[in-house]
């Protein structure tokens, strides 16, 4: 299935972010794939963030593209991370995908989960 573009950045994706997303991508071999991101109930703050690669793209899907890597975001999570910020970090103490939030009220110690 083709993916189709219906938005302009709801998530921005750091320039670090899209290049461990492809790398991810190649190393897992996941060609034809993309970085599902969304939120779930759950979590010791209310909502716990989720990703994972999916090819199996939704009607009210919205698709974020920054190069060859795709960025699908459900409708339903949309409310709860637009205009939020996709990093990636590889350093001695803060290495690993974060995700800064403007629509988080508080989040946990852990920074996986908010409300």
């Amino acid at each position: 299935m083709e993916l189709t573009i219906k938005s302009s950045r709801s998530v921005i994706a750091t320039d670090a972010a899209v290049s461990k997303i492809k790398e991810l991508v190649e190393t897992e071999n996941a060609e034809g794939s993309f970085l599902r991101m969304g939120v779930k109930p759950g979590g010791c703050s209310g909502y716990s963030y989720e990703m994972f690669f999916d090819s199996s793209v939704e009607p009210d899907d919205i698709v974020e593209s920054y190069g060859e890597v795709k960025i699908v975001i459900d409708e339903g999570s949309l409310k709860h991370i637009k205009g939020a910020t996709l990093d990636y970090k590889d350093g001695l103490m803060d290495s690993g995908f974060s995700i800064d939030n403007p629509n988080a009220k508080s989040t946990c110690g852990c920074g996986e989960s908010f409300s």
